[in-house]
This record gives structure tokens, C-alpha cells and sequence, in this order.
């Protein structure tokens, strides 16, 4: 499989924990090596939060349980290719603008440093998500948690998302999931993969000890975002 990587592009590598003689980790560990940019997403059948951890933490995008429904992973395959597309299309315009400006100082004889930026886009009102005090920039997929900056996985802003745009009513495991990761799974299953992620985000908010939590576990039914 790693000769397979090194000798052909591939846009995604599904990728199992638990494989004969090598621990999928120390694959995922190689690939993320010579590999920063290829995602990754895990497959397991013995689900644990550490696991999960130890994935997120060596670069895995996501993390799937097994048994995994055929259309599930199908549905999981589309959505990250089209993100892929969609940051592909953002680094070229990006690249398309420097060059134009670049050419714009050079036909009107300035230097850069004296040639005025483009005014950025003006904002709109539905691009920033409000609740409390946190602030999402959903084109940017930013948030800040009173003016810091929260680093987090893709599929963890997915998540404070959901929770936010709900607020402060609580979300369940599965409408979580769902409206997070695009798919549907089971109450079990979900419950496994919410936990974990919402496991990411409390780590990244990082409060103090003797201030209250913003997410909430409601006991048996899901998660609520503290707002108030």
C-alpha cells in the first residue's frame, strides 16, 4: 500500500487501524511524512476515544467505526472530494490574484509596497455565526472563543457549528452527525463519533478549571451549547 502511495496520486486513502504485522498509526504516521496534503480517513472495529485521539492528533481527517454502511462511505467520499475540490479552486485564484497584481504594479511603474491593496469583500451578514461568545466565520471556517483564535479539525468546526446554530437547544448524537459529517449512522455509532470530536473541541476551548464548561452533556440524548 505505501509503494502504491509513493508510485501514484491519489486524492484520499482509506486507511485500517488494526492490519497484519504494522499498525495502521505507523502507516498513517509514514504517509503524513512524505505526505503532509493526502487526507486520510481511518477505519476501526474496536472504537475507543484514545484511538480516535491518537488518530486525530498523527493527521487523520476523520474516523469511521465499522461496520461501515456501503452508502455511507460513499456519501463520506463525496463530501471530502468536494472539499478538496473546493480548497483546490481557492489556491489557484489566490495564485491567479497574486499574479495580477503583480502585473497591475508593474504596468503602473509602483512598487508593491506603494501600490494600494484590493479592498477586502465587504462582509455579510450570513457569513459570521454569533452565539455567545463565540464567533464562527463560516467561508473562513474560523472561530474564536472571545477573541482567540480556536484550532480545530475541519469535521470539530463542522460540529461547534451544528451545536451553535442550534443553540441553546440541545442537538442529539445523530442529528449531530448527520448535519456535521453529512451521513446518517446509528444511535450507537453516533454517540461514538460525536463523542470524540466534541472530546477535540472542549480540548481546543481549553478553559479554566474553575470556569464552566460551553458544551454540555445531556445525558442519553446529546449536546447543548452553552450561551449565555
Amino acid at each position: 500500500a505505501l509503494q502504491f502511495v509513493r508510485n501514484t496520486r491519489f486524492d484520499l486513502v482509506y486507511l485500517d487501524i488494526h492490519l497484519p504485522g504494522i499498525s495502521g498509526l505507523d502507516v498513517l504516521q509514514t504517509i503524513r511524512a512524505e505526505y503532509p496534503d493526502l487526507t486520510v480517513i481511518l477505519f476501526t472495529g474496536h472504537a475507543s476515544l484514545q484511538s480516535a485521539l491518537d488518530a486525530i492528533r498523527l493527521g487523520a481527517t476523520d474516523y469511521l467505526v465499522k461496520p461501515i454502511d456501503p452508502d455511507v462511505l460513499v456519501a463520506r467520499t463525496r463530501v471530502i472530494l468536494e472539499e478538496q475540490k473546493i480548497e483546490r479552486r481557492k489556491r489557484e485564484l489566490r495564485e491567479q490574484l497574486a499574479s495580477l497584481r503583480a502585473e497591475l504594479r508593474a504596468l503602473e511603474g509602483q512598487s508593491a509596497s506603494a501600490f494600494p491593496e484590493i479592498p477586502p469583500e465587504p462582509q455579510r451578514d450570513d457569513r459570521f455565526l454569533k452565539r455567545g461568545d463565540f464567533v464562527l466565520d463560516l467561508r473562513a471556517r474560523r472561530a474564536t472563543l472571545r477573541d482567540r483564535v480556536l484550532s480545530l479539525p475541519p469535521t470539530a468546526f463542522a460540529y461547534l457549528t451544528v451545536l451553535a446554530r442550534h443553540a441553546p437547544e440541545a442537538v442529539d448524537y445523530q442529528t449531530l452527525v448527520t448535519e456535521a459529517q453529512g451521513y446518517a449512522v446509528e444511535q450507537s455509532g453516533a454517540s461514538e463519533l460525536a463523542k470524540y470530536h466534541i472530546h477535540i473541541l472542549r480540548q481546543a476551548i481549553n478553559v479554566p478549571k474553575n470556569v464552566p464548561g460551553y458544551i454540555l452533556n445531556v445525558r442519553g440524548i446529546g449536546y447543548r451549547l452553552l450561551v449565555s
